[in-house]
């Protein structure tokens, strides 16, 4: 089975669909540079499927392919990139906000 996210752009999330669930991980465009990851949701039939994992893991390379930075306030998100050190360069923290 292959795990095929995407990007809902009109509903500012990332998305995972698997057996007619939706996993979702929720952002906000803060300026022309930078989103807000704000809420990740897998729903209880699909956890232990490492499905938030490929969504933040998507949802972290399509920023950085468009030149974002992300300011990870999903907790779930901000664990992921103080592991995933390759994501170091866009992450943002709340400190450094303007």
């Amino acid at each position: 089975m292959t795990i095929e996210p995407k990007k809902n752009e009109l509903m500012k999330r990332f998305e995972i669909t698997l057996e007619g669930k939706t996993a979702v991980l929720d952002y906000v465009e803060q300026n022309d540079t930078t989103l807000i990851f704000t809420h990740t949701f897998v729903p209880p039939e699909l956890r232990g499927r490492n499905v938030a994992a490929i969504l933040t893991e998507y949802a972290l390379n399509d920023a950085r392919s468009h030149g974002k930075k992300v300011v990870p306030q999903c907790s779930y998100v901000a664990t992921y990139m103080e592991r995933h050190h390759e994501y170091d360069a866009i992450r943002v923290t709340s400190g450094s906000l303007r």
